[in-house]
């Protein structure tokens, strides 16, 4: 079975969320990337994986070295699915403020 990514997955774990944000500054090697986190570089590779499978990254070959990008765009999915969602829950807290106000009369 082919296991879907989307960005959803990319940025519900907080290590590939901090992935993202270190990669948003500019591109680095896999090497770079995976400094600072303390897991392993095989941790780190899994993590790039799924990234670049939900189109989050792209990782190119730069001679013996894997330079992993931040492909930011992608993210507006997340942003237009956060501001369809706030104002559906805004459009219910009003109805739910308007009938609280009916009942109290």
């Amino acid at each position: 079975m082919i296991e879907r990514r989307d960005v959803f997955q990319a940025i519900a774990d907080p290590t590939r969320r901090m992935i993202i944000n270190k990669l948003a500054n500019g591109p680095l090697n896999i090497t770079q990337v995976g400094e600072d986190f303390g897991i392993s570089k095989q941790a780190i590779a899994k993590h790039i994986k799924i990234l670049s499978e939900c189109g989050v990254i792209t990782v190119r070959q730069q001679g013996r070295e894997q330079i992993c990008e931040a492909e930011l765009a992608k993210l507006d999915e997340v942003v237009d699915w956060v501001a369809a969602s706030r104002k559906l829950w805004n459009q219910r807290f009003e109805k739910l403020d308007k009938f609280l106000h009916q009942i109290k009369k």
